[in-house]
């Protein structure tokens, strides 16, 4: 049992400092960009010349990983980061090759996402009622 908390809290504060890490660069760059093939620089200088996207995505990942850095907030976090992270599997699998981040980023969203089930139930019950009112 020891070991089953152990590796979520690793996993969960793991995801969180990559999350962190890459949303602060979003904001005030600090690591050098990666050469990209043409179609994954063409997606990420669209995204740069909106001028709003990727400063307000990087807040987005700086938030929630230190919510799950934190413990604090973690199924919330997990799901405003849920559509960030399909985005970055499907980047990584159509536009910058590279299955080993696909499989850890998303490897790590279902592994947390299973972990904390429990907080998800009332929002995958299936409801008759319009305003769910009984």
């Amino acid at each position: 049992m020891r070991m089953h908390v152990w590796l979520s809290t690793t996993v969960r504060v793991l995801f969180g400092a990559l999350f962190v890490l890459s949303g602060a660069n979003k904001v005030v760059p600090f690591f050098p960009a990666p050469e990209l093939p043409d179609a994954g620089a063409s997606f990420v200088v669209a995204l740069l010349a909106t001028g709003y996207f990727l400063p307000l995505l990087g807040v987005i990942e700086v938030v929630c990983g230190a919510l799950l850095i934190s413990g604090q907030f973690v199924p919330l976090a997990l799901v405003v980061l849920a559509p960030i992270v399909v985005n970055i599997a499907l980047f990584h699998a159509f536009l910058v090759p590279s299955i080993p981040s696909v499989l850890l980023v998303v490897g790590s969203e279902l592994f947390l996402a299973w972990q904390y089930r429990g907080a998800f139930s009332a929002v995958l019950q299936r409801h008759n009622s319009l305003y769910f009112a009984k």
